[in-house]
């Protein structure tokens, strides 16, 4: 379940490092997609169930798949694909 001590922002990625996440906190991320040399920024606000548990499992290393990203890394995609 979610710590409420937890601070925020949370970076997460997935393994195969196509998709990385910025947690703002526990009803709101921004996700960027890597497809080949193509990225886009999605900025998501959950408002139902499956959203709320898709933050809770990418906080506690839920599922398979998430590791631990940097807010660096993070950063460094923004500016590499212009998605400021």
């Amino acid at each position: 379940m979610f710590n409420k001590d937890t601070d925020f922002p949370q970076f997460r990625k997935l393994s195969n490092e196509k998709v990385f996440y910025k947690i703002i906190n526990d009803r709101l991320f921004h996700e960027i997609q890597v497809i080949g040399t193509f990225a886009q920024l999605y900025k998501v606000e959950a408002k139902q169930y499956p959203e709320i548990l898709k933050i809770q499992d990418m906080l506690n290393y839920s599922i398979e798949g998430f590791v631990a990203s940097t807010h660096e890394e993070f950063e460094q995609l923004l500016d590499a694909n212009s998605l400021r």
